[in-house]
């Protein structure tokens, strides 16, 4: 359908205990388009044998037209559920659930265990489907503002209609509670990435929490557990997170209301394995400490607006999070209405509270300190894990293999080739609906965008849109200045840029105001290449935060603070930082490896590739395991203000406000006074080999904006002694599956022949960089060849569409 919809999002999630699919679309036929295959594939898919071969496990040769060459387990699922488990954190999280709630659904892995997928046969996927994929247990949910009587209009006609009621018996039934707390130990493979091989230990304690349908007891365990957790001012990261014992929160830390029992966890990750009791010692401890001395009013007020805050935000996806909100609920009939009226949640909350100061200490008492179903899990690295998942591969096939008869083996062969026939055929996609030009509105609503200057310089973008009462502020500060020396260093940089203190503010102060005032308050690396010329483009830090409108001042406040006087000068919790930064990095190869292969691909295309592998490739993730090992962290720490001498200014600085029109006269009082107080720059330009070219940002009718008021200039760069090349390049992991990306420069964004160059497939599939290359990633891929071969099939026979401008590619691995 991507070729034939204007759809917004188009995808598939798998829970515990059910399956969602999700569509978005601006356009009214679109959206009856999407339902009607949505419908048709959901409650009448074909489920061919020969589908449930290629989608879900088969036994075939390796080579299929020769049945000389071993047989071996293939399959999309199978290989994806084996490259989900070389995620350790995926695994400590997985085995936490399954050893918490071990009598029912949450005992197995809803995705497969790779060991027990090839068991499963097309009878019994057939037989599941028929009884759990039927009208009598889905639930059907619509946000947007098309007529909702179409849309039960259609569902009735292209589904329910077709079915006769029945009683599906799905339900979930409860856990028996434990008398007394368990402790399991586990095993996952090393992290080649850890700073210290001797730290890679993870230990986590969870407590089983009562039904998540008892809509206020879980909006209040929730709440609690954010106190106990979230930032420098919670109980736990003060205990745990400052301790030095690890390197971060273990995986799935805080409240987990995606079973029909929610649980709690904590813990510590990257420990040494002689200091698992001290960690466990700490968990008891600070329990202890909550029951004593409670929470201080400000942490509470802090929450509580934040839950004020997000329910005024909404983001692009605000339909698909809310659907992910009350799934988990309306899965087990709880009420999904009464689960959104967060406000009467909040009075009920405040009420308790007036009435019982010791509200939340009873609730610790009675879930963590009393709590028998408690359960504390370990996981160490085993340096064979990997050969003994492979080993146990090897023996499932061996028993898989020894059952066949001579005739399974030739049906095995056949079967090979007919799916091999199948696989290579065009699908016949006249059976899709598709939209017509007549469905398509010829034009789309301009916003409008105001450009003035703050401070008599500075340009602010103003928007006036329905923003439910908040603020949205943005900063684009250039780093066109910057030393090619502290490069490296700027994605740190931004890191921990609010989180260090400023002003008068320590690090925990400053948290605290940035929680009472703000939504959150951030700064990224950004390399913005350029839309006409492939080798230049801009470098810098984006600043963004919001607040509700009664909070902005405060809001302004704390950028001018941060901006004025950033504070650099705690050590021991800027170690704190870099650590936790750095695991956060380790932890997201495994998974997101595909996407490390696809930076990395394009580092030696374009100058703007290069730049984006050092700011989030695998060169910054090397870079933070070394800071990590350093006995002395303030060699980094001396280097951050200099990057605030080329970032922190207003020289070089453009600003966005989107709010309410009602609220633009104060936004612009408060931004002009912001930019005001902010300093101008004290570093000087030394080009060394790069360049920098002013170019003025678009501006008119483009697209679906309308940009008045005065042009916007841009700082560009472009290294002059540049030179795209091919280069391969190999990281060797311990992962038994494969992340493979190439990368081919292509046409910049405004060429003509930029839109034959993308698509937008995932987690595989292919990705038009903005104005650089065209990205071929491979996600969990089993075998490397058969990437490589698919690669060079599409090159061999695209021969209508030739490059012109050379075979500049770049291949990596991630193996």
């Amino acid at each position: 359908m991507l070729n034939r919809s204007l759809s917004t999002f188009m995808n598939a999630f798998t829970a515990s205990d059910y399956t969602l699919y999700p569509f978005s679309t601006q356009n009214p036929k679109d959206f009856q388009n999407l339902l009607s295959v949505y419908l048709d594939a959901t409650f009448f898919p074909c489920l061919r044998e020969l589908d449930f071969w290629q989608e879900g496990w088969r036994l075939e040769h390796e080579n299929p037209r020769d049945p000389q060459t071993p047989l071996t387990f293939k399959g999309v699922v199978f290989n994806e559920m084996k490259g989900a488990f070389t995620d350790n954190e995926r695994i400590f999280s997985q085995h936490l659930q399954n050893r918490l709630l071990p009598d029912h659904t949450y005992s197995v892995i809803s995705g497969g265990h790779p060991l027990c997928i090839p068991d499963l046969t097309w009878e019994q996927l057939k037989q599941f489907h028929a009884t759990h994929y039927h009208p009598s247990n889905a639930r059907f949910f619509t946000y947007g503002n098309f007529p909702l009587e179409q849309h039960l209009r259609q569902i009735h006609e292209e589904a329910l209609s077709k079915f006769e009621k029945i009683k599906p018996n799905t339900a979930v039934p409860t856990q028996k509670p434990w008398d007394k707390p368990r402790e399991f130990q586990i095993t996952c493979g090393p992290d080649a990435l850890a700073a210290d091989s001797s730290k890679q230990t993870t230990v986590g304690v969870g407590f089983l929490l009562p039904d998540i349908t008892d809509t206020f007891e879980a909006f209040t365990l929730n709440l609690l557990s954010s106190l106990l957790i979230s930032g420098p001012n919670s109980p736990f990261y003060k205990a745990l997170i400052e301790s030095g014992l690890g390197t971060d929160f273990s995986p799935d830390v805080g409240y987990n209301g995606s079973t029909r029992e929610a649980y709690f966890s904590v813990g510590l990750q990257g420990v040494a394995e002689q200091d698992v009791q001290a960690v466990r010692d700490i968990i008891d401890g600070t329990i202890e400490e909550v029951l004593q001395k409670g929470f201080e009013d400000d942490q509470i007020e802090a929450l509580l607006h934040k839950i004020e805050i997000q329910m005024k935000h909404q983001s692009v996806s605000f339909g698909l999070t809310l659907t992910s909100y009350i799934a988990p609920c309306w899965n087990h009939d709880g009420d999904p209405v009464d689960l959104l009226k967060l406000g009467s949640q909040v009075a009920r909350f405040r009420q308790c509270l007036r009435e019982n100061p010791g509200f939340l200490q009873e609730k610790v008492k009675q879930y963590f300190k009393n709590n028998p179903h408690k359960l504390t899990l370990s996981m160490k690295p085993d340096d064979k894990y990997f050969e003994k998942q492979t080993q146990k591969e090897t023996e499932k096939l061996k028993q898989k293999i020894d059952s066949l008869s001579p005739k399974d083996k030739k049906q095995i062969y056949e079967k090979g080739l007919e799916l091999q026939t199948q696989q290579s055929k065009a699908q016949d996609t006249s059976c899709l609906p598709a939209l017509k030009v007549s469905d398509i509105e010829p034009t789309i609503p301009l916003t409008h965008l105001e450009v003035a200057l703050a401070a008599g310089e500075t340009p602010v973008q103003y928007c006036a849109q329905p923003t439910n009462g908040v603020v949205y502020f943005r900063a684009f500060c250039s780093l066109h200045t910057l030393p090619e020396e502290l490069r490296p260093y700027v994605p740190l940089f931004c890191s921990v840029l609010t989180k260090l203190g400023c002003g008068l503010l320590d690090y925990r102060q400053q948290a605290q105001q940035i929680e009472l005032k703000t939504g959150g308050m951030a700064a990224s690396p950004h390399v913005i290449p350029d839309g006409t010329h492939l080798d230049v483009y801009e470098q810098g830090v984006l600043f963004s935060s919001f607040c509700l409108d009664r909070n902005l001042p405060d809001m302004m406040h704390l950028w001018s603070e941060i901006f004025h006087s950033p504070c650099f000068e705690e050590e021991e919790y800027f170690r704190v930082l870099v650590t936790m930064c750095a695991q956060e990095l380790s932890n997201g190869v495994p998974d997101s490896g595909h996407l490390y292969a696809m930076v990395r691909a394009g580092r030696t295309l374009t100058p703007a590739g290069d730049l984006q592998e050092t700011f989030s490739g695998m060169d910054q993730v090397k870079l933070m395991k070394r800071m990590v090992g350093m006995s002395d962290v303030r060699q980094v720490l001396r280097k951050l203000p200099h990057i605030t001498k080329h970032v922190l200014n207003r020289d070089n600085m453009r600003c966005s406000v989107n709010a309410t029109p009602q609220q633009m006269s104060l936004a612009e009082k408060e931004v002009e006074k912001f930019v005001r107080n902010v300093g101008r720059s004290k570093a000087e330009w030394k080009p060394g080999h790069l360049s920098v070219v002013e170019k003025p940002a678009p501006s008119g009718s483009s697209g679906s904006t309308h940009i008045s008021g005065p042009r916007v200039l841009r700082k560009l760069i472009t290294d002059p002694t540049f030179k795209p090349h091919q280069m391969k390049t190999h990281f060797l992991l311990p992962f038994p599956v494969n992340h493979v990306g190439e990368c081919v420069r292509t046409a910049p964004y405004t060429d003509p022949d930029h839109a034959r160059c993308g698509g937008g497939e995932g987690p595989g599939g292919r990705r038009a960089a903005h104005s650089t290359s065209v990205a071929v990633p491979a996600f969990r891929a089993p075998f490397s060849e058969a990437w490589d071969a698919g690669t060079q099939h599409v090159a061999q026979h695209d021969a209508s569409a030739p490059n012109p401008r050379g075979p500049d590619d770049e291949r990596k691995h991630l193996q």
